[in-house]
């Protein structure tokens, strides 16, 4: 059994990948996982591929979705989409990072798609 915690991700996940596919994005998986961590949502836009991180927050006490995404996160989330790219054989393929901000804060659902937030970063 989920805790809110994890309901409330679970949640914001459906959101972003609902709000994804109305503007443009072609889901081709979610929550891919391998040794290093795990991708909630990989998707195509035209002929990009797209690694897209969620993040959601209900109050701004930890502070925004986007600002949850740590360089030490990105660095995490790069490696993932390396072993992707190898695993599937799309190491020459375009591909970039999206953070999908999601806020619930004051009562309303903002959410916000920033493209192309973060380059690859490793080491």
């Amino acid at each position: 059994m989920l805790n809110r915690r994890q309901q409330f991700g679970k949640k914001s996940e459906k959101l972003a990948r609902a709000f994804l596919r109305r503007t443009g994005y072609k889901i081709l998986e979610t929550n891919y996982r391998s040794k290093v961590g795990e991708i909630d949502i990989i998707a195509k836009e035209k002929d990009i591929l797209v690694f897209v991180e969620v993040k959601a927050r209900s109050s701004n006490r930890f502070g925004s979705p986007k600002g949850a995404v740590t360089p030490s996160k990105q660095r995490k989330i790069s490696m993932v989409a390396l072993d992707y790219l190898k695993r599937t054989g799309q190491l020459d393929t375009r591909a970039r990072f999206d953070v999908v901000a999601i806020d619930t804060a004051k009562g309303k659902l903002d959410i916000e798609v920033v493209k192309n937030a973060f380059a690859l970063a490793y080491g």
